[in-house]
């Protein structure tokens, strides 16, 4: 049989006390008396009570949870961002509450959890048209601001980096090394962040005076270092006269797949015969066999700078006004794009 749970009334009776000192002593201490909350809070040791922080919540029409629905927490940039949003969200007496959409398989049953628990706000990383349930979020007062994302209308905030600038910077890049047959590699296509990586990489063709077309894409299904690795000895087993001599990856996990796979290759060498460049520069990326060169984004600040813009808006700021904020990528180039 399970353990009856301790109630409020119990802690009261055994401290000796009403059920309102009880309440006082939990939510505002300075109201009550030092040596009668010193009874209530041993009360509260012996019996082990624990408060129903959802009911209390509820009581007060107003929770203090903040929900991310990440996109995929595998991904270190992710972890990082959310790592940034944390520190202000704790800074603000509010919890953060992470969940992994996995691509975007399970983004919507979040969302209505976090809707049916009423939380304080949400922070999304979406992968692809949510626009009718943040509506419905909004319209229950639960504020919603979008990371690494571009909102679908001027009243949400959203908070990002320029994904056309940094595949610019990355083509550029390798143009700039002397590389001839240019690949990217990521996926799925759905995700707008891989749609503005290669259409800042044929921007840099152009500009180059080369075929915006000639850039070959080789898709994959997912963003992680095994859909990488399968790419890499696609690209390995191909004629030297068609093998790409240089590869923009849509972020750092499918890099590090590309290069564990063509290093496997004892006669292809990187940056030799190919040249590989990522995104997001996350912690591995330097550490790697051959360091790997990356598209940085600001992932920390891209967090905290959401979680400010959501605590004004959750507050009822007066002065909020949705913002669209957009950082600048840089790269940082490493050996394994080395001339």
């Amino acid at each position: 049989m399970a353990a009856r749970t301790v109630s409020v009334k119990d802690v009261a009776q055994r401290a000796g006390v009403a059920l309102g000192t009880v309440s006082n002593v939990l939510n505002r201490p300075e109201a009550v008396s030092e040596s009668t909350r010193a009874r209530v809070l041993a009360a509260i040791d012996e019996l082990g009570y624990v408060r129903n922080e959802s009911a209390r919540q509820l009581r007060a029409g107003r929770s203090t949870t903040i929900g991310f629905v990440a996109l995929d927490l595998s991904n270190p940039f992710f972890t990082d961002v959310a790592r940034g949003a944390e520190a202000v969200i704790r800074e603000a007496g509010s919890v953060l509450l992470l969940a992994n959409s996995d691509g975007g398989a399970l983004e919507a049953r979040y969302l209505d959890v976090f809707e049916e628990q009423r939380f304080q706000g949400v922070l999304l990383s979406p992968s692809g048209d949510v626009a009718a349930q943040l509506t419905r979020l909004r319209q229950r007062g639960i504020p919603v601001v979008l990371v690494d994302a571009q909102a679908p209308s001027a009243e949400i905030s959203s908070v990002g980096a320029d994904d056309v600038a940094g595949g610019r910077l990355a083509a550029s890049h390798l143009l700039a090394a002397g590389r001839e047959r240019l690949a990217f590699v990521g996926g799925p296509g759905t995700l707008h962040q891989i749609r503005d990586r290669i259409t800042g990489a044929r921007e840099a063709l152009a500009e180059a005076g080369r075929d915006p077309s000639s850039l070959e894409v080789l898709g994959t299904d997912a963003p992680t270092v095994v859909a990488g690795r399968e790419v890499g000895y696609r690209i390995a087993a191909m004629e030297p006269a068609r093998r790409p001599d240089a590869i923009f990856a849509a972020n750092d996990l499918l890099a590090l797949g590309l290069l564990q796979a063509i290093l496997l290759e004892e006669r292809l060498r990187v940056p030799d015969d190919v040249a590989i460049v990522g995104y997001d520069d996350i912690g591995w990326a330097g550490s790697a066999v051959v360091p790997l060169t990356s598209v940085r984004q600001p992932a920390e600040l891209i967090g905290r700078r959401g979680a400010e813009l959501l605590l004004r808006e959750a507050g009822r700021d007066p002065r909020y006004a949705p913002e669209h904020v957009l950082f600048t990528p840089e790269l940082v180039a490493r050996a394994s794009s080395a001339p």
